[in-house]
């Protein structure tokens, strides 16, 4: 059944988790960090901040990339998980759920080294089996995807859909190119689509898939 929710391309958050990427320059992602009333830092992430200008209200991970100053000057803000069988991002996006802090905007998940693109990303639709979020980049905005939805669009707006699970099968509603029933067994295949309209619908069985907007 669709589900009759429309996802928007963008919204005021009141938590942000900033991971340790490149650092945003997009007005979009800029603006969430702006307007939010938390920002949750991933380990290093902590000193992009402060050169933004904000400070971090919680510094969470294994703080191995976090300076020694700066441990000492927010002692008190710092959330340390010293496993290491999930990531700083991971820990993070925990964190804020444990607290009740959601919807949540991530922020610097992208950019600098691609294995760490690739696998922040990939943990975006793990995330929404208890979290709603979306990755917001320089470009566009990630959103994970475990069911049938409907998204907020513009016409000519650039959409790509990558499917994480091999078994499901796909449709597309109000996009340039079809798919009509179909499943995806590589990332390429549905990417580099077109919206047609102010929306879109993406129908899909049992599975797991990201939802590439750009802006």
């Amino acid at each position: 059944m669709m589900n009759s929710k429309l996802i928007t391309l963008t919204k005021k958050y009141s938590t942000v988790v900033l991971a340790n990427g490149s650092f945003p320059t997009h007005d979009i992602p800029l603006n969430i960090l702006r307007n939010a009333e938390r920002v949750i830092c991933c380990d290093g992430a902590a000193e992009n901040l402060l050169a933004f200008g904000r400070e971090p209200d919680f510094v969470v991970g294994d703080l191995d990339s976090l300076p020694a100053d700066l441990k000492l000057r927010y002692a008190s803000r710092l959330q340390h998980f010293a496993e290491q069988e999930t990531n700083d991002l991971t820990k993070s996006v925990r964190f804020c759920v444990a607290n009740g802090w959601t919807p949540l905007a991530v922020l610097g998940a992208t950019g600098k080294r691609e294995d760490h693109t690739l696998g922040n990303l990939s943990l975006l639709t793990d995330y929404a089996e208890y979290a709603d979020l979306q990755a917001y980049t320089d470009h566009g905005v990630f959103t994970p995807q475990l069911q049938s939805a409907n998204y907020e669009s513009f016409i000519g707006q650039q959409v790509s859909v990558f499917s994480l699970t091999n078994d499901t099968v796909f449709t597309f509603g109000g996009l340039r190119y079809p798919v009509v029933q179909r499943r995806l067994t590589s990332w390429w295949q549905a990417s580099l689509n077109e919206a047609l309209g102010t929306r879109f619908s993406i129908e899909m069985t049992e599975g797991k898939a990201l939802i590439f907007r750009k802006y």
